[in-house]
């Protein structure tokens, strides 16, 4: 058992244990949940609710202010408006494009986020990462998407950690804070539950598994052990934290057996676009051509989509 400190308190004045992780049982519990069927009425529920939490993102160096207006508008009329879909949660950029970003949404609702502290790899002297940061918050990011420094965390320093994590919260402004672990490289369920514990404690408005970057990415037994850390967090301070698994998921079904883990680990509450988003842009194409058959009765071609 690990000890680390309190949310939002440079001193600890209690230490939170944090529990070790039993691989067989939450590799074998995470696996139940994408074998539950789902009736017609609710899939198409719970399709449109996928793409209302969805973070479309382009994190590419060839990236230019007309294909984020492109990203825009899919994220904010995903389909034809006479299949009802609601607009995505946000858009996801380099900070660079913060500004281009929030001039094409307007007052559209879909939130700008920005990745920052040195994406992917967290690899700069912290005083940049909170330049970076402030930056990114002073061009209008209502979110800001940081990483965690791995090899700090790997090496046992949790408590530089905790304090980057914190610098970061203080730097954001009003923007929201979305802390990313990057599983892949953490190793173990137990590291990934301690740097849940880490992110939350330190100030994270959200815990997100992955870059998109590295992968193995987000996996569902990955993902359930950081809901049950924001469950835990939560009968101990009352808070809620948001989780964002990104990468690595690509269809309808797979989106759908996350809701119901979300659901039936964390309970209805966290079933919005608040406290719940999919870091996954190949998702949202294969999500439309569900609702269209579901709607419709067949398959429209892939042609018929715009790509993310």
């Amino acid at each position: 058992m690990k000890a680390i400190a309190h949310r939002n308190g440079s001193t600890p004045a209690k230490h939170s244990a944090v529990p070790t992780i039993d691989q067989v049982m939450i590799e074998e519990r995470a696996g139940a949940f994408a074998k539950r069927s789902i009736k017609t009425s609710a899939k198409l529920e719970g399709l449109k609710l996928a793409i209302s939490m969805m973070d479309l993102t382009t994190l590419e160096g060839k990236d230019t202010p007309g294909k984020v207006a492109f990203l825009c508008r899919k994220a904010m009329q995903p389909l034809d408006p006479r299949y009802n879909v609601p607009s995505c949660a946000a858009v996801c950029v380099y900070p660079n494009l913060v500004r281009a970003a929030k001039k094409f949404l307007g007052d559209s609702g879909v939130k700008v986020a920005s990745v920052a502290t040195a994406f992917p790899t967290g690899l700069m002297p912290t005083k940049l990462k909170l330049q970076e940061v402030r930056s990114a918050a002073g061009d209008g990011a209502d979110e800001i998407d940081m990483v965690i420094n791995r090899g700090v965390f790997l090496a046992g320093e949790y408590d530089r950690v905790f304090d980057e994590i914190a610098a970061v919260k203080e730097a954001r402004g009003d923007a929201h804070l979305k802390v990313i672990l990057e599983t892949g490289e953490l190793q173990t369920y137990d590291n990934v539950r301690l740097a849940s514990e880490i992110a939350m404690r330190a100030g994270g408005d959200f815990i997100k598994t992955s870059t998109g970057k590295v992968s193995p990415a987000a996996t569902m037994p990955v993902t359930l052990v950081m809901l049950e850390a924001i469950r835990d967090f939560f009968y101990d301070t009352g808070i809620r934290i948001g989780m964002k698994p990104a990468g690595g998921i690509r269809n309808a079904k797979q989106a759908l057996a996350y809701l119901v883990m979300v659901k039936e680990t964390l309970g209805d509450d966290w079933l919005t676009p608040d406290l719940f988003r999919f870091g996954a842009s190949t998702l949202v194409n294969d999500v439309l051509m569900q609702i269209v058959r579901v709607v419709d009765g067949n398959y429209q071609s892939s042609d018929y989509f715009s790509l993310p």
